[in-house]
């Protein structure tokens, strides 16, 4: 995924599937350096993480 694309996401209102490593994520922001976003799992859980942006996939 791209910058570009993950500022789309955020943006929107839309339910929009993202997967990391196979887990669906929410992302919660696009970081300062553009290249990583802050992500958590789906679900109950609130764990956050700090993933590249390019391991994101829309499904």
């Amino acid at each position: 995924m791209n910058e570009r694309r993950v500022k789309q996401i955020l943006s929107s209102s839309a339910d929009i599937e993202v997967k990391y490593n196979g887990t669906s994520v929410w992302i919660d922001q696009l970081n300062e350096d553009g290249r990583t976003a802050t992500v958590h799992l789906r679900g109950p859980l609130e764990e956050r993480s700090i993933v590249e942006i390019h391991e994101l996939i829309e499904e």
